[in-house]
Protein backbone atom coordinates (compact mmCIF):
# COMPACT_ATOMS: atom_id res chain seq x y z
CA UNK A 1 0.00 0.00 0.00
CA UNK A 2 1.41 3.12 -0.88
CA UNK A 3 0.81 6.38 1.11
CA UNK A 4 -0.29 9.05 -0.46
CA UNK A 5 2.34 12.27 -0.85
CA UNK A 6 4.82 9.79 -0.17
CA UNK A 7 7.63 11.91 -2.01
CA UNK A 8 6.45 15.57 0.39
CA UNK A 9 9.16 14.43 3.38
CA UNK A 10 11.90 15.30 1.44
CA UNK A 11 10.04 19.29 0.71
CA UNK A 12 10.87 20.00 4.55
CA UNK A 13 13.72 17.43 6.25
CA UNK A 14 16.63 19.87 4.76
CA UNK A 15 14.94 23.16 5.72
CA UNK A 16 14.67 21.39 9.10
CA UNK A 17 18.35 20.37 9.11
CA UNK A 18 19.68 23.99 8.17
CA UNK A 19 17.21 25.48 11.01
CA UNK A 20 19.20 23.02 13.59
CA UNK A 21 22.83 23.94 12.23
CA UNK A 22 21.76 27.56 12.52
CA UNK A 23 20.17 27.28 16.20
CA UNK A 24 23.49 25.65 17.77
CA UNK A 25 25.71 28.47 15.76
CA UNK A 26 23.55 31.09 17.58
CA UNK A 27 23.75 29.18 21.01
CA UNK A 28 27.63 28.74 20.67
CA UNK A 29 28.03 32.24 19.73
CA UNK A 30 26.01 34.28 22.96
CA UNK A 31 28.13 31.82 25.38
CA UNK A 32 31.53 33.08 23.81
CA UNK A 33 30.50 36.90 23.96
CA UNK A 34 28.82 36.48 27.61
CA UNK A 35 30.42 38.27 30.38
CA UNK A 36 31.72 35.34 33.07
CA UNK A 37 31.82 32.63 30.85
CA UNK A 38 30.76 29.75 32.09
CA UNK A 39 33.38 27.68 31.19
CA UNK A 40 35.92 30.10 31.92
CA UNK A 41 39.40 28.08 32.91
CA UNK A 42 41.65 30.87 32.64
CA UNK A 43 40.79 31.44 37.02
CA UNK A 44 39.77 28.45 38.19
CA UNK A 45 38.33 28.30 41.74
CA UNK A 46 40.54 27.12 44.25
CA UNK A 47 39.17 24.87 47.55
CA UNK A 48 41.07 26.39 50.80
CA UNK A 49 42.80 22.83 52.07
CA UNK A 50 42.00 24.07 55.44
CA UNK A 51 38.79 24.98 57.98
CA UNK A 52 39.07 27.78 60.05
CA UNK A 53 36.71 28.26 62.58
CA UNK A 54 35.57 31.94 63.45
CA UNK A 55 38.14 33.19 65.87
CA UNK A 56 35.75 35.54 68.16
CA UNK A 57 37.88 37.91 70.37
CA UNK A 58 35.63 37.80 72.69
CA UNK A 59 36.20 33.76 73.04
CA UNK A 60 39.94 34.54 73.49
CA UNK A 61 39.23 36.80 76.54
CA UNK A 62 37.01 34.44 77.88
CA UNK A 63 39.51 31.94 78.07
CA UNK A 64 42.19 34.54 79.41
CA UNK A 65 39.65 35.24 82.03
CA UNK A 66 39.24 31.46 82.71
CA UNK A 67 43.48 31.14 82.82
CA UNK A 68 43.24 33.98 85.46
CA UNK A 69 41.18 32.63 87.84
CA UNK A 70 40.37 29.21 87.97
CA UNK A 71 43.20 28.56 90.46
CA UNK A 72 41.74 30.36 92.76
CA UNK A 73 38.58 28.02 93.32
CA UNK A 74 38.17 25.27 94.89
CA UNK A 75 36.40 22.32 95.91
CA UNK A 76 34.52 22.06 99.71
CA UNK A 77 33.27 19.10 101.19
CA UNK A 78 31.02 19.16 104.36
CA UNK A 79 31.89 16.20 106.59
CA UNK A 80 28.71 15.36 109.35
CA UNK A 81 28.42 12.93 111.92
CA UNK A 82 31.76 10.81 114.01
CA UNK A 83 32.15 10.23 117.19
CA UNK A 84 35.60 9.58 119.52
CA UNK A 85 33.05 7.48 121.46
CA UNK A 86 31.70 4.75 119.29
CA UNK A 87 35.36 5.05 116.83
CA UNK A 88 32.93 5.98 113.95
CA UNK A 89 34.12 8.59 111.16
CA UNK A 90 32.40 11.66 109.80
CA UNK A 91 30.87 10.77 106.47
CA UNK A 92 30.23 13.41 103.42
CA UNK A 93 27.09 15.12 103.78
CA UNK A 94 27.53 17.53 100.63
CA UNK A 95 30.38 19.28 98.52
CA UNK A 96 29.78 23.19 96.98
CA UNK A 97 32.61 25.55 96.11
CA UNK A 98 34.44 28.37 97.54
CA UNK A 99 37.29 30.74 96.45
CA UNK A 100 40.51 32.14 97.68
CA UNK A 101 40.34 35.41 98.00
CA UNK A 102 43.50 36.30 100.10
CA UNK A 103 46.41 34.70 101.49
CA UNK A 104 47.52 36.74 105.08
CA UNK A 105 50.07 35.15 108.03
CA UNK A 106 50.69 31.93 106.06
CA UNK A 107 46.85 31.27 105.77
CA UNK A 108 44.35 31.19 103.12
CA UNK A 109 40.99 32.72 103.35
CA UNK A 110 38.16 31.19 100.76
CA UNK A 111 34.45 32.36 100.91
CA UNK A 112 31.77 30.53 100.13
CA UNK A 113 27.69 29.39 101.32
CA UNK A 114 26.63 29.35 104.45
CA UNK A 115 24.58 25.93 103.30
CA UNK A 116 28.02 24.66 101.85
CA UNK A 117 29.12 24.37 105.45
CA UNK A 118 25.89 24.22 107.68
CA UNK A 119 26.30 21.68 110.22
CA UNK A 120 29.81 20.63 109.46
CA UNK A 121 31.93 18.78 111.59
CA UNK A 122 34.83 18.73 109.57
CA UNK A 123 35.55 20.43 106.09
CA UNK A 124 38.11 19.73 103.50
CA UNK A 125 39.21 22.27 100.66
CA UNK A 126 40.77 20.03 97.50
CA UNK A 127 42.98 23.36 95.28
CA UNK A 128 42.75 23.03 91.38
CA UNK A 129 45.55 20.51 91.48
CA UNK A 130 43.79 17.71 93.90
CA UNK A 131 45.68 18.38 97.00
CA UNK A 132 43.53 18.66 100.00
CA UNK A 133 43.66 21.01 102.97
CA UNK A 134 41.64 20.71 105.98
CA UNK A 135 39.22 23.87 106.44
CA UNK A 136 38.72 25.72 109.59
CA UNK A 137 34.93 28.06 109.64
CA UNK A 138 35.98 31.21 110.91
CA UNK A 139 32.19 32.03 110.89
CA UNK A 140 29.26 31.63 108.58
CA UNK A 141 25.62 34.12 108.11
CA UNK A 142 22.61 32.53 106.96
CA UNK A 143 21.15 35.73 106.28
CA UNK A 144 23.18 36.17 103.44
CA UNK A 145 24.50 32.82 102.67
CA UNK A 146 27.73 33.71 103.00
CA UNK A 147 30.42 31.99 104.94
CA UNK A 148 34.56 32.05 105.77
CA UNK A 149 36.68 29.26 106.35
CA UNK A 150 40.74 29.25 106.48
CA UNK A 151 43.86 26.68 105.03
CA UNK A 152 47.09 26.62 105.61
CA UNK A 153 48.55 28.78 103.10
CA UNK A 154 51.37 26.76 101.94
CA UNK A 155 51.05 25.59 98.55
CA UNK A 156 48.18 27.79 97.65
CA UNK A 157 49.59 30.03 94.74
CA UNK A 158 46.26 31.59 93.64
CA UNK A 159 44.31 34.61 94.51
CA UNK A 160 41.62 35.59 92.92
CA UNK A 161 41.41 39.37 91.87
CA UNK A 162 38.55 41.18 93.25
CA UNK A 163 36.79 43.36 90.86
CA UNK A 164 33.56 46.10 90.61
CA UNK A 165 30.43 44.48 91.23
CA UNK A 166 28.32 47.75 91.27
CA UNK A 167 29.21 49.09 87.73
CA UNK A 168 28.09 46.15 85.86
CA UNK A 169 26.02 46.65 82.47
CA UNK A 170 22.93 43.90 81.47
CA UNK A 171 24.54 42.00 78.44
CA UNK A 172 28.20 42.01 79.34
CA UNK A 173 29.42 38.75 79.92
CA UNK A 174 29.51 36.62 83.03
CA UNK A 175 31.46 33.55 83.77
CA UNK A 176 30.79 31.05 86.58
CA UNK A 177 33.50 28.33 87.75
CA UNK A 178 32.72 25.72 90.08
CA UNK A 179 32.36 21.88 91.06
CA UNK A 180 28.65 21.59 89.96
CA UNK A 181 27.27 17.76 91.30
CA UNK A 182 29.92 17.49 93.30
CA UNK A 183 32.45 15.90 91.08
CA UNK A 184 32.58 17.65 88.05
CA UNK A 185 35.69 20.23 89.36
CA UNK A 186 36.84 23.01 87.59
CA UNK A 187 33.88 23.86 85.01
CA UNK A 188 33.05 26.60 83.17
CA UNK A 189 29.85 28.29 81.79
CA UNK A 190 29.67 31.56 80.09
CA UNK A 191 26.32 33.75 79.35
CA UNK A 192 25.82 37.63 80.28
CA UNK A 193 24.52 39.29 83.10
CA UNK A 194 20.92 38.95 82.80
CA UNK A 195 20.09 41.91 85.17
CA UNK A 196 22.26 43.95 88.03
CA UNK A 197 19.78 44.86 90.51
CA UNK A 198 17.80 42.37 91.71
CA UNK A 199 16.39 41.33 94.87
CA UNK A 200 15.85 37.47 95.84
CA UNK A 201 13.35 36.21 98.87
CA UNK A 202 14.77 33.92 101.50
CA UNK A 203 13.39 32.07 103.99
CA UNK A 204 16.28 31.06 106.61
CA UNK A 205 13.88 29.25 109.16
CA UNK A 206 11.92 27.50 106.14
CA UNK A 207 8.88 28.04 107.63
CA UNK A 208 7.29 29.25 104.34
CA UNK A 209 7.76 32.89 105.42
CA UNK A 210 10.27 35.46 104.08
CA UNK A 211 13.05 36.16 106.54
CA UNK A 212 14.84 38.29 103.72
CA UNK A 213 15.79 39.69 100.44
CA UNK A 214 18.65 39.45 99.24
CA UNK A 215 20.78 41.60 96.79
CA UNK A 216 21.62 39.14 94.03
CA UNK A 217 23.42 39.54 90.18
CA UNK A 218 21.18 37.65 87.88
CA UNK A 219 23.20 35.54 84.80
CA UNK A 220 22.11 32.79 82.61
CA UNK A 221 25.41 31.18 82.62
CA UNK A 222 24.36 27.68 84.00
CA UNK A 223 24.87 27.48 88.32
CA UNK A 224 24.08 23.81 89.52
CA UNK A 225 23.77 22.57 92.60
CA UNK A 226 27.63 22.06 93.80
CA UNK A 227 28.34 25.18 92.10
CA UNK A 228 27.65 27.28 95.16
CA UNK A 229 29.87 28.84 96.28
CA UNK A 230 31.84 29.69 93.31
CA UNK A 231 33.28 32.17 91.05
CA UNK A 232 31.34 34.75 89.16
CA UNK A 233 33.78 36.63 87.37
CA UNK A 234 33.88 39.07 84.37
CA UNK A 235 35.82 39.09 80.94
CA UNK A 236 38.30 40.46 82.94
CA UNK A 237 39.17 37.23 85.29
CA UNK A 238 37.93 39.79 88.13
CA UNK A 239 35.55 38.57 90.70
CA UNK A 240 32.28 39.93 90.70
CA UNK A 241 29.99 37.26 92.84
CA UNK A 242 29.79 33.85 94.80
CA UNK A 243 27.06 31.99 92.99
CA UNK A 244 24.42 30.66 94.95
CA UNK A 245 22.26 27.55 93.88
CA UNK A 246 20.35 27.65 96.80
CA UNK A 247 18.29 30.65 95.93
CA UNK A 248 18.21 29.46 92.15
CA UNK A 249 14.58 28.96 90.64
CA UNK A 250 14.65 25.07 89.98
CA UNK A 251 11.34 25.24 87.95
CA UNK A 252 13.00 27.30 85.27
CA UNK A 253 16.51 27.08 83.28
CA UNK A 254 18.58 30.13 82.06
CA UNK A 255 18.28 31.61 84.99
CA UNK A 256 21.10 31.80 88.44
CA UNK A 257 21.97 34.12 90.98
CA UNK A 258 25.32 35.59 92.90
CA UNK A 259 25.61 37.37 95.62
CA UNK A 260 27.58 40.58 94.13
CA UNK A 261 30.82 41.24 95.91
CA UNK A 262 30.13 44.61 97.12
CA UNK A 263 27.28 43.34 99.32
CA UNK A 264 29.80 40.67 99.98
CA UNK A 265 32.40 42.66 101.37
CA UNK A 266 31.42 44.23 104.85
CA UNK A 267 29.69 40.69 105.24
CA UNK A 268 33.64 39.08 105.10
CA UNK A 269 35.08 41.71 106.95
CA UNK A 270 32.46 40.79 109.97
CA UNK A 271 32.87 37.11 109.99
CA UNK A 272 36.74 37.47 109.76
CA UNK A 273 36.45 39.59 112.75
CA UNK A 274 33.93 38.22 114.67
CA UNK A 275 32.97 34.88 113.21
CA UNK A 276 29.70 36.08 112.77
CA UNK A 277 27.89 39.50 111.55
CA UNK A 278 27.05 41.60 113.77
CA UNK A 279 24.01 43.70 113.01
CA UNK A 280 22.24 46.67 114.88
CA UNK A 281 18.96 46.11 116.59
CA UNK A 282 15.90 47.45 117.90
CA UNK A 283 14.46 44.59 120.48
CA UNK A 284 11.29 44.17 118.97
CA UNK A 285 8.93 41.34 117.45
CA UNK A 286 7.62 42.76 114.37
CA UNK A 287 4.83 41.72 111.83
CA UNK A 288 4.00 43.30 108.89
CA UNK A 289 0.71 45.03 109.14
CA UNK A 290 -0.33 43.63 105.70
CA UNK A 291 -0.11 39.96 107.31
CA UNK A 292 -2.80 40.95 110.16
CA UNK A 293 -6.49 40.88 109.33
CA UNK A 294 -7.84 44.29 108.52
CA UNK A 295 -10.71 44.02 111.35
CA UNK A 296 -7.84 44.32 113.79
CA UNK A 297 -6.64 47.61 112.62
CA UNK A 298 -9.35 49.26 114.45
CA UNK A 299 -9.22 47.64 118.11
CA UNK A 300 -6.67 47.14 119.40
CA UNK A 301 -4.21 48.90 117.02
CA UNK A 302 -6.74 52.56 116.49
CA UNK A 303 -4.71 53.26 113.12
CA UNK A 304 -6.28 56.18 110.87
CA UNK A 305 -7.52 54.85 107.57
CA UNK A 306 -4.60 56.24 105.70
CA UNK A 307 -2.26 53.79 107.37
CA UNK A 308 -2.05 50.79 105.22
CA UNK A 309 1.49 49.40 105.62
CA UNK A 310 3.68 49.55 108.59
CA UNK A 311 5.26 47.04 110.92
CA UNK A 312 3.35 46.15 114.04
CA UNK A 313 5.11 45.53 117.39
CA UNK A 314 4.27 42.73 119.02
CA UNK A 315 6.62 42.30 121.54
CA UNK A 316 9.55 44.43 123.36
CA UNK A 317 12.36 42.57 124.75
CA UNK A 318 13.36 43.81 128.38
CA UNK A 319 15.94 45.90 128.60
CA UNK A 320 15.87 46.03 125.06
CA UNK A 321 16.52 49.34 123.09
CA UNK A 322 13.07 49.62 122.01
CA UNK A 323 11.86 49.39 125.74
CA UNK A 324 14.58 51.95 126.73
CA UNK A 325 13.11 54.31 124.54
CA UNK A 326 9.47 53.86 125.29
CA UNK A 327 8.28 51.90 122.50
CA UNK A 328 5.17 49.92 123.52
CA UNK A 329 3.28 46.15 122.20
CA UNK A 330 0.97 47.21 119.77
CA UNK A 331 3.13 50.35 118.21
CA UNK A 332 2.94 50.26 114.58
CA UNK A 333 6.44 51.42 113.47
CA UNK A 334 5.57 53.59 109.96
CA UNK A 335 9.32 55.03 108.88
CA UNK A 336 13.22 55.74 110.79
CA UNK A 337 15.48 58.73 109.66
CA UNK A 338 12.22 59.48 107.55
CA UNK A 339 12.65 56.32 105.82
CA UNK A 340 9.35 54.30 104.95
CA UNK A 341 9.27 51.08 106.77
CA UNK A 342 6.04 49.09 104.77
CA UNK A 343 6.92 45.58 105.85
CA UNK A 344 9.44 43.76 108.09
CA UNK A 345 11.63 43.41 105.33
CA UNK A 346 11.88 47.15 104.92
CA UNK A 347 12.88 47.10 108.66
CA UNK A 348 15.50 44.39 108.74
CA UNK A 349 16.67 46.14 105.43
CA UNK A 350 17.09 49.39 107.00
CA UNK A 351 19.25 48.41 110.05
CA UNK A 352 21.17 45.52 108.31
CA UNK A 353 22.00 47.96 105.63
CA UNK A 354 21.47 51.29 106.80
CA UNK A 355 21.90 51.32 110.23
CA UNK A 356 24.90 51.46 112.27
CA UNK A 357 25.60 49.86 115.70
CA UNK A 358 25.00 52.95 118.68
CA UNK A 359 23.20 54.97 116.29
CA UNK A 360 20.46 57.05 117.77
CA UNK A 361 17.52 56.92 115.38
CA UNK A 362 14.01 58.67 114.82
CA UNK A 363 11.29 56.24 114.45
CA UNK A 364 8.06 57.23 113.14
CA UNK A 365 5.32 54.83 115.49
CA UNK A 366 1.34 55.66 115.47
CA UNK A 367 -0.17 54.67 119.14
CA UNK A 368 -3.77 55.04 119.93
CA UNK A 369 -4.62 56.77 116.54
CA UNK A 370 -2.00 59.35 117.07
CA UNK A 371 1.34 59.54 115.16
CA UNK A 372 4.76 60.30 117.62
CA UNK A 373 8.54 60.16 116.91
CA UNK A 374 10.65 58.12 119.51
CA UNK A 375 14.58 58.16 119.48
CA UNK A 376 16.31 54.76 120.30
CA UNK A 377 19.93 54.24 120.42
CA UNK A 378 20.57 51.24 118.10
CA UNK A 379 22.17 47.94 120.05
CA UNK A 380 24.30 45.17 118.43
CA UNK A 381 22.70 41.75 117.76
CA UNK A 382 24.42 38.67 118.98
Amino acid sequence: MEFKGGESWKRWLFPGLAGMAAGIMFILLIVKILPGNFTNTDSPVELSSTVHADDDNRETEVTAAVKKAKGAVVSITNYQGGSMFDGSLPSKAGSGSGVIYKKEDSKAFIITNHHVVDKATQLEATLPDGKKLKAKLLGSDPMTDLAVITVDGEGVNDVIEIGDSEDLQPGASAIAIGNPLGFLEGTVTKGVISSVARTMPVDIDQNGEVDWQTEVIQTDAAINPGNSGGALIDINGQLIGINSAKIALEEVEGIGFAIPVHAAAPVIESLEKYGEVRRPFIGVAPVSLQDIPSQYWKDPLNLPNHVTKGVVVMEVSPDSPAERAGIKKYDVITAIEGKKIRTVIDLRSFLFKDAKEGERVSVTIYRGGQKQKVTVELGTAR
